[in-house]
């Protein structure tokens, strides 16, 4: 069946150069660097997997096996993570989709995993299901500023052995954009390598172009949980792609300073680094750093705010100081609903992350309240704000034909640009044109029913939903793994 293009003219697309944005100096790269490794040499990590523990002991780290404690020197950790690669290529499906990422290149995409989603018929919140992991990847398939998919739901009416594998599939053949995810058991990471396996049709043909990748957290403070541990060990063994990501919460789980929650941030994200490289030199892997901050005033997480979009910007310049390619977070906020609260706070941090040249920006889209609901008009809404954001990592390109020497000398005096041919020539590629804002005058948009930008994006996101068909996998392959996935995939699949 043919898909449903859209107008690919509104876009910047992923991969443009940031790196105009530097919160931080040489200097304080230095001094965060130098104190990072004083932590990770004089405190340490607690690392409660026996098997990372002498993986780390082997390496020559220093292990302490009775408090599950590693230590390490600044010259054992540089020497370990050279051979982590600077650059990591994550595939698409569709080969239009790949993502470069090193340097200061830009990608944004979803996040997740919410455990509820605003209905988009009632706008009731509920619990989300693996319907709507369905929905929003394929939503997500057709916005064309939104780079890649990282699974954003989670479907709570599976039990957990069936989540990771039956996830991931929804994800893959809803999107040919690069699908990561969070994994929640070692079964699980197991199948949906073997059916990605499936899918490329080799295990060689899969590792050279990774289409999957996965999640393994680490957590605040300087510990490596046992069980996401062993996660992390199988992801390793299967050769994807992974990021291990660190939560740190600036003024709860880390130092109320910036500058001391990026100290720690460093050490926990290295530690991920470090594991990989010693189980399996060369294993492709992102410097993770996801740090937030705590509202004082009351103890809330927070997600939305300022200081985190700043917090993850610098992560992305220490990233390059370790010549490591990143995974930041920017674009959730802590609003209820899609309304101006989730705008300006979305907005707020994917600018700046965006702008510091951060090579996989995560949860940029669809999210709100903190994380914990998606939202479909907020898919489209982010969209246009990613777009936007884009458009300023692109910033303003000067040469002769930009600067339009010829073309003023042609106009002249009391002259009109309108008609003239460098305007047309110029217009898709030198503005941003958003969807959902509104730029007619009050009357024409009172004769259009006076939609505000919420209701908008929601007739929007129908829209797509009730047209765009994903590229397609091999019905072959997709009737093998259909007769042996577990679960209840095959209760929603078309």
């Amino acid at each position: 069946m043919a898909r449903k293009r859209r107008n690919r003219k509104n876009m910047f697309p992923g991969g443009l150069i940031g790196g105009q944005y530097k919160p931080l100096t040489d200097e304080d790269i230095e001094r965060i660097h130098k104190a990072a490794m004083e932590v990770f040499e004089q405190t340490g990590m607690k690392i409660n997997s026996d098997t990372a523990l002498k993986a780390f002991h082997d390496a020559g780290a220093d292990v302490d096996f009775e408090r599950k404690l590693v230590k390490a020197d600044e010259n054992w950790i540089m020497d370990k993570i050279k051979t982590a690669p600077s650059s990591v290529t994550l595939y698409g499906r569709e080969d239009k989709n790949n993502l470069v990422l090193d340097g200061n290149r830009v990608y944004i995409g979803t996040g997740g995993t919410a455990t509820n989603v605003l209905d988009l018929e009632t706008d009731e919140r509920r619990l989300s299901t693996l319907e709507d992991v369905q929905m929003a990847a394929r939503l997500v398939d057709a916005l064309e500023n939104i780079h890649f998919f990282v699974i954003s739901c989670f479907p709570n009416e599976l039990p957990k052995e069936n989540i990771d594998v039956n996830r991931f599939y929804a994800a893959i053949r809803n999107t040919s954009k690069h699908v990561m995810g969070g994994v929640y058991t070692v079964d699980g990471v197991k199948n949906v390598y073997n059916y990605a396996k499936m899918i490329a049709g080799s295990r060689d043909a899969l590792l050279r172009k990774p289409f999957v990748s996965f999640i393994t957290c680490i957590m605040s403070p300087l510990e490596m949980d046992k069980d996401y541990t062993e996660l992390m060990l199988t992801a390793i063994e299967t050769g994807l792609p992974l990021a291990t990501p660190v939560a740190p919460m600036a003024g709860s789980t880390s130092p109320a300073t910036l500058a001391g929650t990026l100290v720690q941030t460093t050490v926990e994200a290295l530690s991920g680094v470090l594991l990989t490289q010693i189980m399996n030199p060369g294993h492709p892997v992102l410097f993770s750093c996801v740090p937030t901050t705590t509202d004082l005033r009351t103890g809330a997480f927070c997600f939305g705010s300022i200081e985190m979009g700043m917090m993850n910007a610098a992560s992305a310049q220490l990233a390059r100081f370790y010549n490591l390619p990143d995974y930041t977070t920017a674009g959730v906020n802590e609003a209820k609903i899609p309304d101006i609260q989730s705008g300006y706070e979305s907005m707020a941090t994917s600018i700046l992350c965006a702008l510091a040249g951060s090579n996989y920006i995560h949860d940029a889209a669809g999210l709100i309240e903190s994380g914990l609901a998606i939202s479909y008009p907020q898919y489209v809404v982010d969209n246009d704000i990613l777009g936007m954001c884009m458009r300023a990592v692109k910033g303003i390109e000067v040469n002769d034909e930009t600067l339009a020497v010829d073309v003023i000398h042609d106009v002249g005096p009391s002259g009109n640009y309108l008609s003239h041919q460098h305007t047309v020539s110029n217009m898709n590629k030198e503005f941003f044109y958003n969807t959902v804002s509104n730029r007619e005058t009050r009357g024409k948009w009172e004769l259009d029913g006076s939609l505000d930008a919420t209701e908008k994006a929601r007739i929007m996101a129908k829209e797509i939903l009730s047209t765009h068909k994903p590229f397609p996998i091999d019905s072959d392959i997709e009737k093998q793994i259909l007769d042996t996935i577990p679960g209840m995939v095959k209760d929603w699949i078309d």
